[in-house]
């Protein structure tokens, strides 16, 4: 990577962390679907909510929580503070971890620094990150390889971003043929594969290919939360792009859509929610939808640029006090439990 175009790309990064911290950049006449959901209340629950284990296993490793950091950012000094007081808290917190697209570290070795988050959280499961979009654009399965080895990672996770592409001035917009590249990705790395959304949603159809030439888990992260559209369209001060983005504001699949279709197609597949999860109560019901994990990326965000590590922790511990007291109102003893619950009703 040339100089000129590492700055860029760290100047695109730092960007995208104040919009994201500072502009309304959800999708607008879209929602993620869960408040569509209820819970029916067991009066009497007949558990000690003390006795409430929420470990679960992913990817045929034991989990103390069945929660996940998304990927968020990387590739800049700032960024690297970030992933830093995020992988401290999810060790603490025995939350799994995924970072922000790993491009730069693969380009420019002055980046590499800002991913390395295995030192502060060496016993949960960690996921590298690379934009499934740069297989057409010189990457192999050895820079997939280079991404995991730099990080030391249980996982790769390719981003699939089409729309986000489109809107980014300097987007990368040929995604043709990337099935069978994808493929030869899973087939040839060591650890899982798995690939998500940034906040569209991934559709049965799509999952189901995916899984179909090797895919190891999907993250659906669907609509209803960040909208990488309106956040491109912030900063590409172009006027097209601009206009254009106001008709794209309820573009997506819904979260819950995507993880009841998803589910329904794959029922045995390792699924991980996210896009626009807030609290304990949508991971909750996530996984009575059929999640196995549930992602929380920007609502984490705040807490994670400009407040204590305490802070932070204390918004984790939240999360996990919410979906324990909703599994104690419904009578769930154990995440398996949650997954069975025949409680959650349409509303």
């Amino acid at each position: 990577m040339k100089h000129t175009e590492y700055d860029q790309t760290e100047s695109r990064k730092n960007e995208h962390i104040d919009i994201c911290l500072t502009e309304e950049v959800e999708g607008q006449g879209i929602t993620t679907g869960l408040e569509k959901f209820r819970f029916k209340h067991r009066a009497l629950p007949e558990i000690d909510f003390d006795d409430i284990d929420l470990s679960t296993e992913f990817l045929g490793k034991q989990v103390a929580s069945p929660f996940l950091i998304s990927s968020m950012t990387g590739g800049t000094k700032r960024a690297w503070e970030i992933n830093k007081r995020l992988a401290k808290t999810a060790e603490a917190e025995g939350w799994a971890l995924g970072v922000g697209s790993m491009r730069a570290a693969i380009q420019e070795e002055r980046s590499v620094y800002s991913f390395e988050v295995r030192k502060f959280a060496p016993t949960i499961p960690i996921f590298a990150n690379i934009g499934a979009v740069q297989l057409n654009y010189g990457f192999t399965v050895e820079e997939c390889k280079k991404a995991i080895d730099l990080i030391e990672a249980d996982g790769l996770i390719l981003h699939v971003n089409s729309l986000q592409e489109v809107f980014q001035p300097e987007g990368d917009t040929n995604f043709k043929s990337l099935l069978p590249k994808i493929k030869e990705v899973a087939k040839r790395l060591e650890v899982p594969v798995g690939v998500k959304e940034v906040g569209m949603g991934i559709d049965n159809e799509t999952a189901r290919s995916l899984v179909n030439i090797g895919v190891d888990f999907i993250d659906v992260a669907g609509a209803g939360g960040t909208s990488w559209i309106q956040v491109e369209s912030y900063r590409s001060h172009q006027t097209l792009r601009e206009q254009a983005a106001e008709a794209f504001k309820g573009w997506g699949n819904a979260t819950a859509e995507c993880l009841i279709d998803v589910r329904k197609d794959l029922p045995t597949v390792p699924l991980i929610a996210s896009g626009g999860l807030k609290n304990g109560v949508d991971a909750a019901k996530s996984i009575a939808l059929g999640a196995d994990l549930a992602g929380f990326g920007r609502a984490l965000l705040h807490h994670a640029v400009d407040e204590s590590e305490q802070a932070l922790s204390d918004q984790l511990k939240r999360i996990k006090f919410e979906l324990q007291t909703a599994m104690f109102g419904i009578g769930a003893s154990s995440i398996h439990d949650l997954k069975h619950t025949k409680s959650l009703r349409q509303s």
